[in-house]
């Protein structure tokens, strides 16, 4: 599983991060959080299918929650 923020520095950002690790594991899953860039990965107010998002601030027990949830999903 790869937890990544959507804005990063240097240029790239975590869709594009994630899109490059899936070309190298493609049943990855990925789990972006985000405090204000939510337009890499919403669109006209949706996500992208199978795109999963935890906004800023959140606590431990939402993360570990999200993180099991995504983990227990029998879509690979």
């Amino acid at each position: 599983m790869l937890f990544t923020d959507i804005g990063l520095p240097g240029g790239l950002n975590g869709r594009q991060l994630a899109d490059e690790a899936r070309l190298r594991r493609p049943h990855l899953r990925v789990l972006f959080t985000s405090g204000y860039a939510r337009s890499a990965i919403v669109h006209q107010g949706r996500l992208d299918p199978g795109v999963e998002l935890l906004s800023k601030p959140f606590t431990l027990a939402q993360l570990s929650s999200k993180i099991r949830q995504i983990l227990n999903r029998a879509d690979l």
